[in-house]
């Protein structure tokens, strides 16, 4: 269906409380990609077993055509897709395609945001887990003073945006249902990042961070749970690959200088990127689930 009455079926909520018909509680993984799955096997060891606990949605390019074999937990998993490119609304619209497939299963609870060169750290159960029970959502959220943050604001964006509550993150996120609805039903923010957040602006580092901070601030964790790593500069994050990428999952695997549920010395690290496809057999060789 078009964007306008996907993103309209997917706003709707039930007002009346409880819910009288059987539900299991499900995290949505909505895989953002260009094309091909190279951890695709990993991905694979990590659902298995698991299958009533979790649904898949993949969001390509368009013109990719999938192969994945009958049993794989990807196959038919593809939505309808359109162009995306990188720091453009064309990328947060496929984030709010995503969402919306996922919320039209209104057993999806938990909906995580995950690319092609993300990999789990931990096994299922831990990761189910640690999402139902969380009581926040976890986006990055922070007040950038420089030139590639509040530099990055536009005044047109009054009234609803003001610089004092322009914020920046990670693209990568994690929320529950009732911030999904809130993401896909949202036709006051979007107009203004989709008008004034450009050229240069990055509106996917802005437009999330921006709208739940000024909505869901007590909702959020101020953290992604997937790691990145900047330490090497530059406008993309460090690739791993055969030889580094099992040093570096397990150096994010121990990180414990996070909150969890208002109480410090947790895991803040479900999933972890960039990992090139080569990195595929030493991940899968020491993988404990």
């Amino acid at each position: 269906m078009p964007d306008e009455e996907l993103l309209w079926r997917a706003s709707m909520f039930p007002h009346r409380p409880g819910i009288p018909i059987p539900r299991t509680p499900k995290v949505a993984f909505l895989f953002l990609t260009v094309g091909p799955l190279p951890l695709g096997p990993l991905w694979e060891r990590f659902f298995h077993g698991h299958e009533k606990l979790f649904n898949i949605y993949v969001h390509s390019l368009p013109g990719f055509e999938p192969d994945h074999a009958r049993s794989s937990v990807f196959f038919g998993r593809h939505i309808p897709s359109q162009e995306t490119k990188w720091g453009d609304i064309s990328m947060c619209d496929a984030e709010r395609r995503l969402l919306a497939n996922a919320l039209l299963d209104y057993e999806n609870e938990r909906f995580v945001l995950v690319s092609e060169s993300c990999a789990p750290l931990w096994n299922f159960t831990f990761t189910y887990d640690y999402l139902i029970n969380s009581h926040h959502s976890f986006i990055g959220v922070f007040d950038d003073p420089g030139p590639f943050g509040r530099g990055r604001y536009s005044e047109p964006m009054l009234p609803e945006v003001t610089l004092g509550n322009w914020r920046k993150g990670a693209q990568w996120f994690e929320v529950n249902r009732e911030l999904a609805i809130y993401i896909v039903a949202d036709t006051i923010y979007y107009p203004k990042f989709r008008d004034f957040c450009k050229p240069v602006c990055y509106v996917d580092e802005h437009y999330l961070p921006t709208m739940m901070f000024i909505q869901f601030a007590a909702h959020l964790a101020n953290r992604s749970v997937t790691a990145v790593d900047w330490s090497r500069g530059g406008s993309h994050p460090g690739i791993f690959g055969h030889e580094d990428a099992v040093q570096y999952a397990d150096g994010r695997r121990w990180d414990h200088s996070c909150m969890y549920n208002g109480e410090p010395g947790h895991i803040c690290y479900l999933f972890a990127r960039k990992f090139s496809p080569n990195s595929l057999e030493p991940l899968l060789q020491h993988s404990t689930f």
